[in-house]
């Protein structure tokens, strides 16, 4: 396969690029290696449909098998309230994303800093952003489990189909130990 190529054209990442996510399996031992993994989830994730439901359902999953903690942002607190957890924490997507970065934070649980930060439905330009602010201003590694390319994560899908990504993002939920 060729170089990956960002979804978005007119932005340049950098020299330091994401690893292509070719076999979801690379996240799932990712996850399990991670001391201290958190998922940060955008509102995109309630309109976004995967094999199985919205991509909600898969992160509500993903949390559930994994104990992970999980920040909403904008206004989808609520739709995880709906769907049975109420462990998602309300925070603005650039709050979290400074926080990330701050040596200092301890964390939703006050346990201390997060060493792997997966994220899932945030708009492509926002996502872009925060990873290259997470890239440059932080240690955390991070994967863009979004279906397409994000060059400032650590490790993202290439772009994807639509039924390619679902079936990878169900192979990691399954693979995790979710549903």
């Amino acid at each position: 396969m060729g170089m990956v190529e960002s979804w978005q054209k007119a932005e340049i990442a950098g020299p330091k690029k994401a690893f292509a996510i070719m076999k979801p399996e690379v996240v799932v031992a990712m996850v399990k290696r991670a001391k201290r993994p958190i998922m940060v989830v955008g509102h995109e994730a309630i309109g976004v449909d995967v094999e199985g439901g919205k991509l909600i359902d898969q992160a509500i999953s993903i949390a559930k098998a994994t104990g992970m903690g999980v920040v909403a942002t904008a206004h989808i607190v609520g739709e995880f309230v709906k769907r049975g957890f109420p462990n998602a924490v309300l925070m603005p997507a650039l709050d979290i994303a400074k926080r990330l970065e701050d040596p200092e934070w301890k964390g939703l649980d006050g346990m201390g800093q997060y060493d792997l930060a997966l994220v899932m439905g945030i708009p492509y330009y926002m996502e872009w952003v925060i990873l290259s602010s997470l890239k440059h201003f932080s240690n955390i590694k991070t994967i863009s489990l979004d279906r397409y390319y994000q060059p400032n994560a650590t490790w993202s899908f290439p772009n994807l189909s639509s039924k390619d990504w679902s079936e990878d993002l169900k192979l990691i939920t399954n693979n995790l130990g979710g549903k």
